[in-house]
């Protein structure tokens, strides 16, 4: 039915179509055509409604293409192999399933919607039809498994670089999340596959909210969370986004593999938010406190606390007192 909608509009570009017209031509009450006209709206979809005259359709919301990406990308690896999908539950998974099939490393996934995009620690990813990029990119790195959380880092820097670009405020609060003025616009989750403590892959989950609105969130997250929209005041071209994110990532990832992750905890304590702060750490055993003093050489963060201990924390929510 949306589709039909759609299509009548574009039929009658600019102008004003009537409740009761629409009605007719889709053979439903105006009450359906007005869910419908929601249901686009959610899907990036823009309308002028005028009582007496109708509904008329201002812009149409745009979609990530295989050519838009492969003509814009200038890296040698990463995202030259590109699923688009319209819908997924989650790229993750597509992800997987890719590579248990045998798809090589710089696999890109990418699709307009997830219906159970995941964050870290099991929660929830919003992750709604056109509005951001939520892609899955598959790594195969030569390194031990306990040094795949340097990976999570890494990306993170190259995603901040990339960010930064478009609004500089955004800063890394450890391990993987990028905040604006404190609410969070973009996440990173890693999931990793091993045997006998051999890295096989790794698939590195990226969700970055571009062109959200206020309305967008819930009422729960509207005071955690922006976009780039909210803070340019401007939609964001993605397909261009996903490009120099892509481009960044892999000069980062083959400066790892040349000379480690000395230069790229350098990078990220240049561009973190947590270090040298009060922090609350929200652990398996509760909420403890302290002051995150630097990240070591597995990219775990350090804690002073009050009694002179500093503690290493591996894992954890990060907030403040």
């Amino acid at each position: 039915m949306n589709e039909r909608l759609v299509q009548l509009f574009k039929q009658n570009q600019g102008v004003f179509l009537s409740g009761e017209q629409l009605s007719k031509e889709l053979n439903c009450s105006r009450t359906a055509v007005w869910k419908h006209i929601q249901s686009l709206r959610k899907e990036g979809f823009e309308f002028e409604a005028v009582p007496k005259l109708g509904y008329r359709l201002l812009q149409v919301p745009e979609r990530i293409d295989q050519a838009s990406l492969l003509a814009r990308l200038q890296t040698r690896t990463l995202g030259r192999t590109i699923k688009l999908y319209d819908e997924v539950d989650s790229t993750q998974n597509i992800a997987h399933e890719l590579v248990r099939n045998g798809a090589g490393e710089g696999t890109l996934v990418i699709a307009e919607q997830q219906t159970k995009g995941r964050g870290r620690m099991g929660r929830n990813w919003l992750s709604p039809k056109g509005k951001g990029i939520w892609m899955s990119v598959v790594l195969k790195p030569e390194i031990p498994l306990p040094f795949t959380p340097q990976l999570t880092l890494l990306v993170a820097v190259a995603l901040c670089r990339t960010i930064r670009k478009l609004t500089p405020e955004v800063g890394i609060k450890w391990p993987n999340d990028l905040l604006v003025r404190g609410k969070k616009i973009s996440g990173i989750l890693l999931e990793s596959s091993a045997e006998d403590e051999r890295l096989n892959y790794v698939i590195v989950g990226v969700g970055i909210s571009a062109n959200l609105k206020e309305e967008d969130y819930p009422d729960d997250l509207r005071e955690k969370a922006t976009s780039l929209l909210i803070e340019r005041g401007e939609p964001i071209d993605r397909a261009a986004l996903v490009c120099d994110f892509l481009l960044q990532l892999e000069d980062l990832y083959e400066l790892y593999r040349d000379q480690g992750f000395a230069p790229i905890r350098t990078l990220w304590e240049a561009l973190t938010v947590t270090l040298q702060r009060k922090v609350t750490i929200q652990t398996a055993q509760g909420i403890e406190e302290g002051t995150a003093v630097a990240i070591d050489d597995m990219g775990a963060l350090l804690v002073a606390k009050p009694d002179g201990r500093t503690v290493t924390y591996f894992s954890g929510d990060v907030g403040q007192p």
